[in-house]
Formats: structure tokens, C-alpha cells, sequence
């Protein structure tokens, strides 16, 4: 009896292991929609958080379509590139699994209001973090020059440091370059001059683990509030062009460039030279805090 009965045992093990493997493949191949955070962005990889995954891998991919729901019952849809998906912005998420339980994304909208908060938080933590860096290293030049002080400047550096570390929990970037493109007087076009330093930092940016490049365009506040959105909007598109078509940065590199309009004034509108501060488009070279592992 033993020997009829032996045989039997090992389809009996079998079924469920394949009962395992087809559930798998079927929660693979199933279209899913969700709703989230985004985390991070590293070329065509986003780290969303959602009400279930803290850290859910989104893979982007030339067939995802992104786009921005407009009207009152959010019925129209306006097709938008990549670039927009930054960090903060809430996003609706639609596609199906892969093997590695990473999400592959067919679309992903969002609200409009949403990228111009996410936009908002953004430039906000990154003035911020420049601010407390520049102090930062000024109370260090202080410390090697004046040495009967090294006591208080110690304490001012420590409180120093707890402000970056609290601004970088906010923040997932490093600024790692800049360039400044200033402009004439209601004029959009970028000056020649400029156009080896934008393609420098380009070169230089390819060198980076994890990289982003951010664009902002500001204005003076002489004019009208509405041209000078739509005139800080032009600036930073044109310097965008140069970064992707000579510099060939590929736009899941840029981040949506930003029209800041008359915000985060530099000089004072009563002088000459401190109008011609404000008119500028402000290029960064960012580096991921999380996906570059530091």
C-alpha cells in the first residue's frame, strides 16, 4: 500500500505552489489606479507615497502620458511633459505592476493648483537652504579670523546646523551649481554671453549622481503683475531651450521650469542697478538626497 501511495503525495504539493505563481502573475499584469505624493524624481524613476507605501518606485516611460485636469468638474485634461512631476506634487497614478512589484505608469494627472503649491514649497525650501548655508560658512571665516570669539560663534554654528538639517528634512536636494542669466528691460531673448556657461553647467551636471536641473524665471517689478508672470514664464523657457537643445540635458532631467514673476526680489527697485538684479532667470544643478543614497 505504501507504494501506490507515495506517487500521490507530490501533486499534492505541487498545486499549490503553482496556485502561488499564477496569483502572482495575475496582481503583475493587473492595471491598478492610485493616489500620492511624490517623493523624488531621478530621470524616469519616481518615488511616490501613498496611503499604503511610503516609498512605492513609479517607472516613467515614453508611453506614460502626463497630464493636468482643468474645469470645474476637472473634465478636460491638458497633456504636459514630464518635467512637471516634482516633488510634493499630489498626483493621480494609473498602471500595472511589474515582476519587481514596481509600478509601471500608463498615466499620471494632477490639479493645476497643486503644482503651483508644490512649485511654491519648493523655491521657498531651496532660498531658504542657500540663506542658511551662506551664513553657515560666513560664521566659519569668522571662527578661523577671530579667535577670542570661538566660543559664541561655536553656539551660533551649532543652532546653524540644526536649521540645516531641519530645512534638509523638507528638502531632497543638494544645490549643487548655479548660474545667473540677467536680462534687459522687458526682453525675453537670452544674450549670447551666457550660452558657454549654460552649456558648462550642463557638462557638469552630467557628472552628477541622481541629477536635476531647475530653472526659474523672475522680473523686476516695473509693469503690470500679469505681464511680469508671463514675461518671467518666457525667460525661463528660452533658457530651458539652450539647456536642452545645446546642452542636451533630456527633459526627464528638468525639472518644470518656474515662473516666480515679481517674487524673491534681490535689489532694490530704487536704483538702477538693483532693478537689473530682479530681471534674471536662475539656472541650479540639483542633486537627490535619497535616490544618490546620501
Amino acid at each position: 500500500m505504501k507504494s501506490h501511495n507515495a506517487p500521490r503525495l507530490i501533486p499534492m504539493l505541487v498545486i499549490p505552489i503553482l496556485a502561488s505563481l499564477l496569483a502572482m502573475q495575475a496582481l503583475a499584469g493587473e492595471s491598478v489606479k492610485l493616489q500620492g505624493f511624490v517623493k523624488a524624481r531621478n530621470g524616469d524613476t519616481m518615488v511616490l507615497q501613498t496611503s499604503d507605501s511610503p516609498n512605492l518606485v513609479v517607472l516613467l516611460t515614453d508611453a506614460t502620458k502626463v497630464g493636468q485636469v482643468e474645469g470645474l468638474l476637472k473634465a478636460r485634461r491638458k497633456e504636459m511633459s514630464m518635467a512637471a512631476l516634482i516633488p510634493g506634487l499630489a498626483v493621480k497614478v494609473e498602471g500595472t505592476y511589474n515582476g519587481e512589484n514596481q509600478l509601471v505608469a500608463t498615466a499620471v494627472s494632477f490639479k493645476g493648483n497643486d503644482l503651483q503649491r508644490a512649485q511654491s514649497i519648493q523655491a521657498g525650501m531651496h532660498e531658504t537652504q542657500s540663506n542658511v548655508q551662506q551664513n553657515k560658512e560666513e560664521l566659519e571665516r569668522h571662527q578661523e579670523a577671530i579667535t577670542h570669539q570661538q566660543q559664541q560663534i561655536a553656539k551660533n554654528k551649532e543652532h546653524i546646523d540644526a536649521a540645516v538639517a531641519r530645512f534638509g528634512q523638507l528638502d531632497d536636494y543638494y544645490i549643487l551649481d548655479e548660474v545667473t542669466v540677467y536680462f534687459p528691460n522687458g526682453k525675453s531673448d537670452v544674450d549670447p554671453k551666457y550660452t558657454s556657461q549654460l552649456e558648462a553647467l550642463a557638462q557638469k551636471a552630467k557628472e552628477v549622481n541622481g541629477y536635476m536641473i531647475e530653472v526659474k524665471g523672475y522680473t523686476s517689478s516695473s509693469g503690470s503683475t500679469e505681464l511680469n508672470q508671463q514675461l518671467s514664464e518666457d525667460r525661463a523657457d528660452k533658457v530651458s531651450h539652450i539647456l536642452i537643445q545645446q546642452g542636451h540635458i533630456p527633459l526627464t532631467r528638468m525639472l518644470a521650469p518656474g515662473a516666480m514673476g515679481e517674487s524673491h526680489q534681490v535689489g532694490s527697485q530704487d536704483t538702477e542697478q538693483g532693478e537689473a538684479a530682479n530681471r534674471r532667470v536662475v539656472v541650479r544643478v540639483l542633486q537627490n538626497k535619497a535616490i544618490a543614497g546620501v
